[in-house]
């Protein structure tokens, strides 16, 4: 049986009210370890300090991923902040829970 891959549109920040980043993954785990460790130093996220996963949607499918990661950098500024705080209200770093 074919494990099923899921696709992840996600929104990372900075601090609370800090610089966004808005990204697409099938592992979301493994790219949130990569934005923590800089590992491009002349990437934005390394360059602003931008690797706290504040929000994430799944997706079976990568076009509805990719179409919605296009729709989220196209928002103002103050829908991207209620989105993540309709569900992450503090900001919470949602990448510790994948640690447990």
């Amino acid at each position: 049986m074919k494990e099923e891959k899921l696709y992840y549109a996600y929104i990372l920040a900075s601090k609370r009210n800090g610089t966004l980043y808005i990204g697409v993954t099938n592992n979301l785990f493994n790219r949130s370890v990569q934005h923590k460790l800089r590992q491009n130093l002349n990437s934005f996220t390394a360059k602003y300090k931008v690797d706290r996963l504040v929000y994430y949607e799944e997706y079976q499918y990568v076009q509805d991923a990719i179409l919605r990661e296009t729709q989220l950098k196209k928002w103002n500024r103050q829908w991207k902040i209620q989105l993540i705080e309709k569900n992450n209200l503090i900001w919470r770093d949602l990448f510790l829970d994948m640690l447990k």
